[in-house]
This record gives C-alpha cells, structure tokens and sequence, in this order.
C-alpha cells in the first residue's frame, strides 16, 4: 500500500513590483549559489502561498528580495507570481503558488533560478496535475519564467509536491528532482535546460517499489564526498505497528541516483559537514514525541545526525539532540515541535556549518505556540548542544510580541548574505498577525548569530498584499 505522508507545511499588481539597477552589460554573474541577479550577494526567496492574487484566494505568491553588502535589502525587491507579465499560469483559488521552492543554476548562466512546484495546478481538463516553473535569474533579477515541459512523466499526480536540486550525475550541469504522488513518485530531470523548457534527460524512480518508502520530501547534499549531489528521500514505510517516519539515501552516480542506506525518520531535513571531515551528513528533525511509530522523536521533538561516509552511512552511532541536552538552552516540553524546520550555515566563520532549529510550538512563557529558533553548532566531534543560542519575540533586541499561535520559527534559513563569510539567520512566523506572516532578519558575528540589529517585515513592506498570506512560510535562497 501506498501512503503519502504530509511531510511539508501546507490582490496583487500584475508584473514585478519594483524595477532592479541593471548590472553593466559587460559585468559577468558572480555563479555565486543563491544569487539571482549576479551581483555577487545571495538573496532570498520568500513565499506567500496563500495570499489573494487578482481576486483568488490562495494563488500565491513569491517575494524576492536582493543581498547587500548590508544584508537582505528589502527596497531592492520583486514580486513573482502567475499575474506577473512574462510568468506562465493563471491565478487561481488553491494553486498556492510558492508553497514549494528550491534554487539552483538550470542553464548554467551563472545565475541562480528558483524552482516553484506548483503541485495543485490542474493541467487543462485532465485528472493530472503538477507543473514545474523555473523564474530564470538575471542581471536585473527575476524577469521571466517556464514551466518545463519536456520530456515529462507519463503520469503526473502533484508532480513537484518537493522539489530539490543538485548535480546527481556529476556531469557539472545542475538537474532536478521532483516528488509526484503517481507512479514513478520520484523524477530527475537531467541538466542543462533551456528557457524554453527543455531537460536534457528524464529518469523516472519508484522509490516505493525500491526501498518501501514514498518521495514525501526530497533533500539534497554530498554525502558521498565524491563530488557528486546525493539525495535523500524521506517518507514513510509500513511496520508491524503500522507506518512511520523514514528516509533514504539515494547516492549520485553517472547515471542516475541509486539507492543507498536507511537514515533517520523525520519531517525535515538538511545535508550539511557538521564535523568538517569531508562527507555530508543528514541532519533530521522530528518534531513528534518518541513513539514506536515515531522512534527518533523526542520529549518535545528531536534532531538527530546521521554521519556520511565515503560509501554513504557511516557505522558511527547516529547523534540525538533535543532541548533537555547539555547546552541548549530551555526545556523539552510536550508539543514544542523542535525539529519541525532545519537550515545549515556556518555562523560564525569558524569553518563548521551550523544547524538553525525552528521550534514552531514552543511556548513563550504562558503565550501557546508563539514558537522559537534554536542555533545549534557544528564542531570537530560533530552537532552540539554545547554554545547552542536561542530567539524568540522575547528576547532582548528582536522585534514584536511573542503572541499566541506566531508559530516564530516555522521557517529557518542560514545564508550569508552579506558575504563577510559567516552565515545570517532568517527566521519565518507564517501565522504572525493571524495568518499574515512575517520575516525576521538576524545578524551574523565572531560568536555567531545576535539578536542585535535584528528587524522583522511583513508583506506591506515588500509590496505584497495585506490580508492572510502565510508570508514567510517557505524560504529559499
């Protein structure tokens, strides 16, 4: 049997808001990852997914806003959506435009493009649905879009229900992975692409044959060490007990990615050298209690690390951390969701990437839900509690209240946007307002991430729509 798991979070101006500086012609794109307009700073990708758009309720959209030597600048905007001029689709109730997203270089220009599954979008008068817009970088931003159409899957339910990117054959040209409820649920799209729409290749897995697992959610990072991109799969698989959280590590290769070793179960997950020995490793979090059907959760939720090694899955014990170890700061409570979100950076430059923890649930005092971020940090012998730092709305220095159901922390982000080499958090509260939504933006220092200079900016301020959005509920970059 079959069985999807909801591993995911679930009137605007036609055309780009705000017009961009124009680079020189003659100026080349810096091929800096997360990059868009080539100036040499990583920007940020935000999305709306239910916000109204010419009248239709949850179509959705993204809000681009550009790096700085300064950091995220949010007067040097865009925002994207299936209203914009040169953007394929129409607005509709329920597409939720935004609601997946991953970034990459698709036709190998320099500038990084931003993928948008549009899992719900019905195609035509079919039972299909699913397409797959890229929103090609350029020098003067985000300025058109294509939906891939060819080769694609025979059968497409929710094609893009996750997207992610990365170089799976090691041929230099970055491909695409994406989730579809239908069989094959897995479908790698093979670099270059051309702005017409066209992948190279079309490489269909059934996961669910292979491993026992679903393509629920798919994350990508060089595990291996070998230079190629490999993915992980999460989803679930069926035991005595009935079903539960697990993942699956499928390694790159010439052809195609190849099924590996089993990691932890969870909701999300980040790839990431937390001990810097050359391998990536799988950072999972489960914001459930531990359970027989949720065996790496946790008294309020867990992260736990699964080490890489040059043939996949290391032998070393997985490393499990939750708010009860040593160092991290609070308490592991019943319902906290620490691990619901997950993003990898270095912080304070120190050469170790550090792992961001929303914990969406947490409660601030006696305020529900009003949620947190933790920063964990990477080190010689791995993920640590040790020097672990904590935000909420009620800390010293950042912006707002922390209030009922903010769910502060349901989207997490390390970038360096600045590009001072150490990694700044940005934080989403989709529900912040009652479902407006929010980002909040933290700098970056030689001890890592402060709640000094930190600043917040709903849609008002990117020149989004007022009204129910979820702004900040997906992130990218």
């Amino acid at each position: 049997m079959r069985k999807r798991t909801l591993l995911l979070a679930a009137t605007l101006t036609t055309g780009l808001l705000t017009a961009l500086p124009a680079t020189s012609a003659s100026a080349a794109p810096s091929g800096l990852s997360g990059d868009f307009n080539g100036d040499g700073y990583r920007d940020v990708a935000i999305a709306a997914p239910i916000a109204k758009v010419a009248g239709k309720t949850g179509a959705g959209y993204v809000a681009v806003v550009y790096g700085t030597a300064s950091g995220p600048n949010t007067g040097k905007r865009q925002i994207i959506s299936q209203d914009t001029a040169g953007i394929p689709g129409v607005p509709e109730s329920g597409d939720y435009f935004g609601d997946r997203l991953t970034t990459g270089d698709l036709d190998g220009d320099g500038y990084t493009d931003i993928v948008v599954g549009v899992h719900g979008e019905r195609i035509g008068s079919t039972d299909d649905s699913g397409v797959l817009t890229v929103l090609w970088g350029g020098a003067s931003g985000i300025k058109s879009g294509t939906d891939i159409a060819s080769p694609l899957p025979e059968n497409r339910n929710e094609l893009g229900w996750s997207v992610a990117t990365g170089d799976f054959d090691g041929d230099g040209d970055t491909d695409l992975a994406a989730a579809n409820i239908a069989f094959p649920e897995l479908n790698v799209f093979k670099g270059p692409f051309t702005r017409a729409g066209q992948a190279a290749e079309l490489v269909g897995i059934d996961t669910f044959e292979q491993t026992g697992i679903n393509a629920d959610k798919l994350v990508a990072g060089d595990v291996t060490g070998d230079g190629r991109t490999d993915l992980l799969v999460m989803g679930q698989e069926e035991f005595t007990g009935g079903y539960r959280t697990r993942s699956v590590l499928y390694k790159g290769t010439a052809s195609a990615p190849a099924a590996g070793g089993k990691a932890a179960g969870g909701y999300d997950a980040v790839i990431a050298d937390v001990n810097k020995d050359g391998y990536g490793d799988i950072v999972t979090g489960n914001f459930m209690e531990k359970s027989a059907t949720e065996p790496n959760g946790g008294p309020g939720g867990a992260v736990t690390v699964t080490y890489g090694a040059s043939t996949g899955i290391s032998s070393r014990t997985p490393a499990r951390i939750t708010q009860d170890t040593a160092g991290v700061p609070g308490s592991a409570e019943k319902g906290d969701g620490f691990g619901w979100s997950l993003s990898a950076g270095d912080t304070n430059g120190d050469g170790y990437p550090d792992i961001a923890v929303g914990i969406q649930n947490e409660a601030i005092g006696s305020v529900y839900q009003a949620g947190s971020v933790a920063v964990l940090r990477g080190s010689a012998s791995g993920l640590t509690g040790s020097g672990a730092k904590v935000f909420s709305q009620d800390s010293a220095s950042v912006p707002g209240t922390a209030e009922r159901l903010d769910n502060f922390g349901g989207a997490v982000h390390l970038t360096d946007v600045d590009g001072d080499g150490r990694a700044e958090l940005v934080a989403g509260a989709a529900h912040e307002n009652t479902g407006d939504g929010s980002v909040w933006l933290f700098k970056s220092g030689t001890s890592g991430i402060t709640a000094t200079g930190s600043k917040s900016f709903g849609a008002a301020t990117v020149g989004g729509p007022t009204g129910d959005a979820y702004f900040g509920d997906v992130l990218a970059g």
